[in-house]
């Protein structure tokens, strides 16, 4: 079986997105967060750098001095003028004495070196160690950074709860900022959700200061005064089109009832009636229900779904001629349906009908179940592109060929379907044979077993 229609298109799932208020308090957020470290840590690097360079060149400075007074009196050791500096010199004779007592220092180079440990009593201590070496003496000076440390911890914490202090400052101005640059924002979406359902929108500009959110309010008024024109003349033009069509039909359903009623037609001019006054219904029921899908509105009624496929059926073995073709229902009747039956009668007759263009010979079985009708054939089959492609707008199937159709017919079915609530597919069989089976599955369009049997009861009294 081919298929001359087109189905709706998997949406895309929804992903999450931020809020525009969320995004803007977050940047405040990471800016000023950002900034505050940067500034913290630069603070701490500089700090550390300037100590470290002043440092060493009072060492330097101070460890030459150091060498020089004890070259003037060599019995002693010299004062060191400055406190928190320790000094010591070690003579040739006591260069082993020294790598038995300090390993560490006896190792170091000329420099300064950083020294770091704990004492016995697990206290951190810290301390630079300028050294210099001469053949016969070293010269060692110390100088207590333990002090220094502890102010450096000191300076840490502070820049931590400056960090802190900052980003909560940060998050409070995003906040106040967002609610600012947010609340004529807000004001549209509201102003825009008033009007939401109204076929003439009031003008949104006119509440707002020649900004950015004006010029958006200006453009949605201008987009909103197009599309109403765009409505309004497809309304017009709906409106047009159904009474122009609806008249020449009137006069053909006229004379062919006129014609109908004449004793003297022979059984072939009569069956050629016949066709045209049922081509004139399916006319009908289809203005009628294109009419309801331009203007997404649901027909009012209920619907013998037996009764339907039955006439379907027998305007369908009119135009068999000599194919080879056989058309039977099967199922109980009984399923009612709240929907007009000229919507029915499009969607259950493009699938019937799809199916007997078709199927070359063989069969064409239409079965009635709980909640929906499936239409199955022995045609050719469906292929794996026209399963993929099956509901496309204008695409004509693989086994199309030369038959007339512009590969819309599936298309009017599947808006139907959204339109009522109903489900439509079209797949191969399953079952073994060669072929296709159409199912139409009405769920939500089945109404209670009482409306039901009184619209079933209403219908027999009508056929009676």
């Amino acid at each position: 079986m081919a298929t001359d229609g087109a189905a709706p298109v998997a949406r895309r799932p929804r992903r999450f997105r931020r809020r525009l208020r969320t995004r803007i308090i977050l940047s405040f957020l990471l800016l000023g967060t950002g900034l505050t470290v940067l500034f913290a840590f630069l603070t701490d690097y500089s700090r550390q750098r300037v100590e470290n360079q002043l440092v060493e060149e009072v060492m330097n400075t101070n460890i030459d001095e150091f060498a020089r007074r004890f070259y003037v009196d060599p019995s002693r050791n010299p004062d060191i003028p400055v406190q928190q500096m320790y000094g010591r010199v070690v003579r040739r004779a006591d260069f082993e004495q020294l790598r038995l007592d300090e390993p560490d220092w006896y190792e170091l180079p000329d420099g300064i070196h950083n020294i770091t440990g704990r004492d016995p009593t697990g206290q951190r201590f810290a301390y630079k160690l300028a050294v210099r070496k001469t053949p016969d003496e070293w010269f060692f000076l110390a100088y207590d950074m333990t002090q220094t440390l502890r102010g450096e911890s000191e300076l840490k914490r502070a820049l931590y709860l400056s960090i802190l202090l900052f980003s909560g400052l940060s998050l409070v101005i995003g906040w106040w900022s967002a609610s600012r640059v947010m609340q004529p924002v807000t004001e549209l979406a509201g102003r825009l959700r008033a009007y939401r359902g109204s076929s003439h929108p009031r003008r949104l500009a006119t509440h707002f200061p020649e900004d950015e959110v004006g010029q958006l309010a200006e453009a949605l008024d201008d987009y909103a005064l197009r599309l109403t024109e765009v409505v309004q003349r497809d309304r017009e033009f709906n409106a047009d089109v159904s009474h122009e069509l609806r008249t020449p039909l009137a006069v053909i359903k006229g004379a062919v009832e006129l014609l109908l009623s004449r004793p003297d037609l022979d059984e072939r001019t009569r069956a050629r009636i016949q066709r045209i006054q049922r081509a004139e219904q399916q006319c009908s029921d289809l203005i009628g229900s294109l009419l309801l899908l331009s203007r997404n509105e649901r027909g009012q009624g209920h619907s013998d779904v037996a009764r339907v496929a039955e006439q379907l059926l027998d305007s369908h073995r009119a135009q068999l001629g000599g194919k080879p073709l056989e058309l039977r229902l099967e199922g109980a009747p009984g399923l009612v349906i709240e929907a007009p039956e000229a919507a029915l009668s499009v969607a259950l007759g493009n699938l019937i009908g799809n199916a007997v263009k078709y199927t070359p010979q063989g069969e064409v079985v239409v079965q009635l179940l709980a909640d929906g009708v499936q239409v199955l054939d022995t045609g050719p089959g469906l292929s794996e592109e026209d399963a993929a492609r099956l509901f496309q707008r204008g695409y004509r199937g693989t086994y199309a060929g030369h038959s007339q159709g512009a590969g819309i017919g599936l298309s009017i079915v599947g808006r139907l379907c959204d339109l009522y609530g109903w489900d439509v597919s079209v797949r191969p069989r399953s079952d073994g044979e060669r072929g296709v089976v159409a199912m139409l599955s009405f769920g939500g369009g089945v109404p209670d077993a009482p409306a039901t049997a009184a619209a079933a009861g209403t219908q027999a009294g009508a056929a009676g």
